[in-house]
């Protein structure tokens, strides 16, 4: 058994069933992006559960490490939009955020859905390489302050632009493109995080130039094909 499998034999997924599940869920998912509960509090889980919603909290014994929200859309519009997903920083890079992505598409194949999208933050390079290397989805549209200013640990002093990005999960997974396809990459910075503690005037840098860069990109008629450890993003002709 290789480590990732060792480190997800002991976790189990299951609904958020109770109003206890729902404020452990909403704590969590505080603690990931820094203190701001209101993001997504307790009663607004709830709710969301008894529409039918994807919402799921992953436990480690009697731990829970990690919850997952998504709008469902019913057929016929086969789509389901993942609004937040989190899991504690001690137990990040040990698969669970993968297993999450599985658990959330064979929930969404179970009920038509053909298509799950959500939205990331073009400068963290962790969930670029996830989202794209690993889960294989394409860039939908680039998306400038989408949510406006943010008052959590993660978002605060900075603004909120977005990648939509859509997971085709009844489909073989979108492929890195080859070298002879890349007509242009722009390069994220390592540790974006770190960063914004440490410069945040080298963070904002960070963020108009990304943003400046694939907008020019896109505006000349490239798409975002997918996204390198080296060279950042990969922009192709469609």
């Amino acid at each position: 058994m290789n480590a990732q499998n060792r480190e997800s034999a002991g976790l189990e997924i299951r609904p958020l069933a109770t109003v206890d599940d729902a404020v452990v869920a909403s704590d969590v998912l505080a603690r990931v992006w820094g203190g701001d509960r209101a993001a997504m509090p307790p009663q607004l889980l709830r709710a969301m559960a008894h529409a039918g919603s994807y919402t799921v909290g992953i436990w480690r014994e009697a731990e829970m490490v990690g919850a997952s929200v998504a709008f469902f859309g019913a057929p016929p519009e086969r789509t389901m939009h993942s609004h937040i997903t989190g899991v504690l920083p001690e137990h990040q890079g040990r698969g669970v955020g993968r297993l999450l992505k599985q658990h959330q598409r064979e929930w969404a194949l179970a009920r038509d859905v053909g298509t799950i999208t959500w939205t990331f933050d073009p400068l963290v390079r962790r969930n670029a390489h996830f989202n794209f290397r690993v889960l294989g989805v394409r860039a939908v549209e680039y998306l400038v302050n989408h949510y406006g200013a943010m008052d959590d640990g993660v978002n605060r002093g900075d603004e909120t632009d977005r990648i939509l990005v859509a997971w085709a999960i009844a489909s073989a997974p979108a492929l890195t493109p080859p070298d002879d396809r890349v007509a242009a990459a722009v390069e994220v910075p390592a540790d974006i995080e770190t960063l914004r503690r440490s410069d945040p005037m080298a963070a904002s840098a960070w963020r108009l130039r990304v943003r400046e860069q694939l907008l020019a990109h896109l505006a000349d008629g490239l798409v975002i094909g997918g996204f390198d450890d080296a060279r950042g993003y990969l922009l192709v002709r469609p």
